[in-house]
């Protein structure tokens, strides 16, 4: 009875497993076959549309004849994942393409909660918003809810007018590369050498594994200079009741909540609340009191392939994987890489 009772199931066991191994394989060659047949050079997968409450806080779908505030959502690092500046000009791209009705999109609302990020993609952005601004002829807004630091900053430099509500945090104007370090001497202590075999003057500039030579950082600090004077200028353009002397010389990379940031000019409005920011917008917009309208946020489309491989698909999801972090927002990924950054120490 014993050894039937054991071979039961030990037969329950295999069969179990024979099941998920199944599964596997079969989802295995899905991937596979997916990632195969197709088509790496085909086009962006369109924008995904999600409906955002208006200024009297309605959200329901409304005829493809009715006016539209289109809605993108700066809420993370700029440059990564979703926000890198290829994802940004791709659903700006949207915003005028075959899921809108011609002259439909009347403006576009940028929502801020970001401590801003990449440098590069930080400017492709703001020039891809302004481009788009002047080709169709819409007002552009900002409203800051959270955070709307440095590379974010610059980004909503392209609005017509900034609204933040009374907590946020505003401010972050300049430009970060490193931190830097330097093994040499803990190097030459353990006995340790390293050789690196370089061409062309100061290739290897900044190693870390020997002494630094005095001026071999002067390029890369006129690119950290000529960057920030880019950055200034931006926002001084863009926010023409900031003063500039002062930017420079007292504010700084400094930030501020959003009552004394409205004070000093980085915004229009410091205490105010996300639907003044839409009625604000549909009035300057042309829509009419009484007219229905809808804002509508786009969000980046992917792949089930994509959604597999980066663990996005909902059963990848949730409790199985978690993340914590500690501190700075600087991750490995931003190492030799200029930044328009917020990242407090700490």
């Amino acid at each position: 009875m014993h050894e039937s009772i054991f071979k039961s199931s030990l037969r329950s066991f295999f069969r179990s497993f024979s099941g998920l191994l199944g599964i596997a394989i079969a989802l295995t060659v899905f991937v596979v076959a997916v990632g195969m047949f197709g088509q790496s050079d085909s086009l962006p997968l369109p924008a995904k549309v999600r409906i955002c409450p208006d200024a009297e806080g309605h959200r329901v779908p409304l005829p493809e004849s009715a006016p539209v505030l289109v809605r993108l959502d700066f809420h993370g690092v700029i440059g990564q994942g979703d926000l890198s500046a290829e994802n940004v000009q791709n659903l700006l791209l949207d915003a005028h393409g075959d899921m809108f009705k011609e002259g439909r999109v009347k403006g576009l609302l940028l929502h801020m909660n970001t401590p801003g990020g990449y440098a590069e993609d930080s400017d492709v952005i703001y020039r891809a918003i302004m481009g788009f601004k002047k080709k169709y002829n819409i007002p552009v807004y900002a409203y800051v809810e959270g955070l709307c630091a440095s590379g974010g900053m610059y980004i909503a430099s392209a609005a017509d007018k900034i609204y933040a509500d009374p907590g946020s945090v505003i401010g972050s104007v300049g430009v970060l590369l490193g931190p830097t370090f330097n093994f040499s001497g803990a190097m030459q202590n353990w006995g340790v050498q390293s050789l690196t075999l370089t061409e062309g003057k100061d290739k290897d500039a900044l190693n870390p594994f020997r002494p630094w030579k005095e001026g071999e950082d002067a390029s890369i600090r006129a690119v950290v200079e000529a960057l920030y004077k880019r950055f200034v200028s931006v926002v001084v353009a863009g926010r023409p009741h900031l003063d500039a002397q002062k930017l420079v010389d007292e504010y700084g990379a400094h930030v501020f909540i959003s009552a004394e940031a409205a004070k000093l000019g980085y915004v229009d409005v410091g205490d105010t609340n996300y639907a003044m920011a839409v009625d604000d917008l549909r009035k300057t917009a042309g829509i009419e009191d009484g007219v229905s309208y809808q804002v509508i946020r786009l969000e980046t489309a992917h792949s089930l392939l994509e959604n597999l491989t980066e663990g996005r698909a909902a059963f990848m999801t949730g409790k199985i994987t978690h993340e914590m972090r500690f501190g700075s927002l600087m991750g490995p990924e931003m190492a030799g890489r200029f930044l328009y950054l917020y990242a407090p120490h700490g």
